[in-house]
C-alpha cells in the first residue's frame, strides 16, 4: 500500500507540473488518504504480531 500512495504522489506532482491542477489535487488526496490507512493497518499488525510471538513464547516455556 504504500507503494501505491508513493506511485500517486508521482503522479499527481507529474500532473500538477503539466497543469492539470484538478487530477493532481485529486491523486494527492488518494495518496494521503491510502498513506493513512497503511499506516494504521501497519500498526495494527506491529501490535497483532507482538501479542502472538508473546503468546507463542509463554507457551515454549511450558
Amino acid at each position: 500500500m504504500f507503494g501505491w500512495a508513493i506511485t500517486l504522489a508521482i503522479i499527481a506532482l507529474v500532473a500538477a507540473i503539466l497543469g492539470f491542477g484538478g487530477v493532481a489535487g485529486f491523486l494527492a488526496d488518494l495518496a494521503l488518504i491510502i498513506f493513512v490507512v497503511a499506516l494504521i493497518a501497519s500498526a495494527i499488525f506491529f501490535f497483532l504480531g507482538w501479542k502472538g510471538a508473546k503468546a507463542a513464547a509463554d507457551k515454549l516455556k511450558q
